[in-house]
């Protein structure tokens, strides 16, 4: 399939991708052109910007959690109808998976996805060096065609002349823009990172448009499309959630009504969760836990994916009646998969606070961020996974789950200092730190479906 692309990426983080990138959907979003917006990586921030931006979901491409054999059919996926798509890298542009070489950098996705790559170089404290750098990145894997250079944080009109002399002289790649230095487009950050955009509301709203006015002023917008245009055809189809699903024997009957917790406190979720969902039979019904103080009539299973709760912990806390109608859906055995903010949901307390109760543990803000990469196992059979099934997961918290004698381990792993296990499995639930994309695993949801769809455990 002929999908115009390209990948944003970066010598390290805090070059400025997320602005450039994101900068870049608005402003060709702005031109009239349907942006199929993507990002590198398990980051569930970047991706509500890039909605915003382009008015269509930000999507992940993982080649940890989903396979490196997923990320065209996932890209040309979620492009449907798009003209142009825009792949935001993550970290630097061959930082990947610790260990484990290339994979899951942003340059193993660019070369998956044949995309020409363009750079975004924080010029604020070098000139003639940056052609060394720029050099050192365009040669050091041949597969990967840096295509461009977006110069970011560039002083002065002299700075530029002379960031553009040295690279004309010493790399060979063209410089497609160049942006000044501004604090105009800043998004305030907290503990683990970007304050999502659901938080911020019409604030980010304005901070998307100024991101597009930014790039629009500074970058050579026909320069990157006539980039983007050069990727070749890929020979991949696009992924299909109800293929997935009719492989493993798929739908289930009865159209189950599974209830998806939604809002400002939880939303690290991927589209496809609910897509696959839907593929399997489900009725998928979304809902707020800060505002809605009744789950959806008639459902028939709970997913609570991850977000912010340690943000929210009064207002949850307060919302008695939901918090009443979650544990009895609990106990009525309905399946219940929670992971990361929805185990602290289920949790009996948060810092303190009254959460839902459903899990005979206690849960705290902790001084330590837990971060990376998980080859996990399932110890025990539960609504979402079977004893034994293998997973690839990502753990990103700052929170400590302190458990009590309810419930056995969801997960288990063999870390740095050996083997470990960790999260809930309780009568019909499904709890752990361990963020999963299910289109890497679609029996999972598939799982869920039948469960909620036979109301057994």
């Amino acid at each position: 399939m002929n999908l115009p692309r390209i990948v944003v990426a970066a010598p390290s983080s805090g070059a400025g991708k997320t602005t450039v990138a994101t900068g870049l959907m608005a402003a060709l979003t702005a031109r009239g052109l349907a942006v199929s917006p993507h990002k590198v990586g398990p980051d569930y921030i970047d991706p509500g910007y890039h909605a915003l931006a382009t008015g269509r979901p930000g999507r992940n491409l993982d080649a940890f959690l989903c396979g490196p054999q997923r990320l065209a059919p996932l890209l040309l996926h979620g492009a449907r109808g798009a003209d142009v798509a825009v792949v935001e890298g993550v970290m630097g542009l061959f930082d990947g998976a610790a260990g484990q070489g290339e994979l899951a950098s942003t340059a193993q996705v660019a070369k998956v996805l044949r995309a020409p790559v363009v750079l975004v170089v924080d010029a604020s404290a070098q000139s003639r060096s940056v052609a060394a750098l720029v050099h050192g990145f365009a040669s050091w894997d041949p597969q990967v065609r840096l295509g461009g250079v977006i110069l970011n944080r560039v002083a002065s009109d002299r700075h530029e002349q002379l960031l553009r002399e040295a690279l004309e002289e010493g790399s060979g790649v063209p410089v497609l823009g160049a942006v000044r230095r501004t604090d105009s487009v800043a998004t305030p950050s907290r503990h683990l990172g970007l304050v999502p955009a659901a938080e911020r509301d019409a604030e980010a709203v304005h901070a998307v448009g100024d991101m597009g006015r930014l790039v629009r002023e500074s970058v050579d917008l026909d320069a990157v499309l006539a980039l983007a245009r050069s990727a070749p055809p890929l020979p991949d189809l696009p992924w299909d959630p109800a293929a997935e699903i009719a492989a493993l024997g798929g739908p289930v009957a009865g159209r189950p009504r599974i209830a998806l917790a939604g809002g400002a406190a939880f939303t690290f979720c991927y589209a496809e969760h609910a897509e696959l969902l839907t593929a399997a039979g489900a009725e998928v019904v979304p809902f707020d836990p800060l505002r809605d103080e009744a789950l959806p009539e008639s459902v028939a299973g709970l997913v609570v994916g991850g977000g912010f709760p340690e943000v929210f912990a009064a207002q949850l806390s307060a919302n008695r009646p939901l918090r009443g109608a979650v544990a009895a859906l609990a106990a009525s055995g309905a399946p219940v998969a929670a992971e990361c903010a929805g185990l602290l949901y289920l949790a009996r307390s948060l810092d303190g606070r009254p959460m839902c109760g459903v899990l005979d543990a206690d849960a705290r803000m902790g001084e330590r961020l837990t971060l990376g990469y998980r080859e996990a196992v399932a110890l025990h059979d539960s609504p979402l996974a079977a004893a034994g099934t293998r997973v690839h997961g990502h753990e990103f918290h700052r929170t400590v789950c302190e458990p009590g004698a309810g419930g056995v381990a969801a997960w288990g792993w063999r870390g740095p200092d050996g083997p470990r296990t960790e999260g809930f499995v309780h009568s019909s639930v499904h709890a752990s730190y361990l963020h999963l994309h299910w289109a890497g695993v679609p029996g999972l949801p598939l799982r869920l479906a039948g469960h909620a769809a036979s109301g057994t455990t």
